[in-house]
């Protein structure tokens, strides 16, 4: 299937090497290589789409809202990073408490949560990707 594909791109590097420049044969065959580029590009596009549709999927089983604000599967969402940070609670004078919360980032949007048993999370905020500032 795929590694035939590029395969071909192999074969028709060679192909490319022994025709005669300017021939009628070496404007077909870079004409079959542009074409086979064109082919393995997309190719690549949409298996890397359909990774991350998959990831959505798994993460949308993972993941429960306090309240439903929007689907988390969309063919145009992606998750960019994810990972678990130590809030710090400031509000007492005398003890500073931490507990962790999870952060997952999307191309579109980020999404605050705590974990629970089992490897799952509850959102409890989120906001658009463009409301998103970081500081160092």
């Amino acid at each position: 299937p795929f590694q035939r594909i590029t395969r071909l791109k192999l074969l028709l590097q060679n192909i490319l090497k022994r025709t005669r420049p300017g021939s009628e044969e070496e404007v077909q065959a870079t004409q079959a290589y542009d074409a086979l580029e064109k082919l393995i590009k997309d190719c690549n596009e949409n298996v890397q789409r359909m990774k991350s549709t998959e990831e959505l999927i798994y993460l949308s089983q993972k993941i429960e809202f306090e309240c439903k604000i929007f689907p988390l599967i969309s063919q145009s969402r992606r998750l960019v990073k994810c990972g678990e940070l130590t809030a710090l609670d400031l509000s007492s004078l005398r003890k500073v408490t931490t507990r962790p919360i999870y952060l997952h980032l999307f191309n579109d949007c980020l999404l605050l949560s705590r974990p629970k048993e089992g490897g799952r999370f509850v959102v409890f905020d989120h906001a658009a990707f463009s409301d998103v500032r970081g500081e160092k």
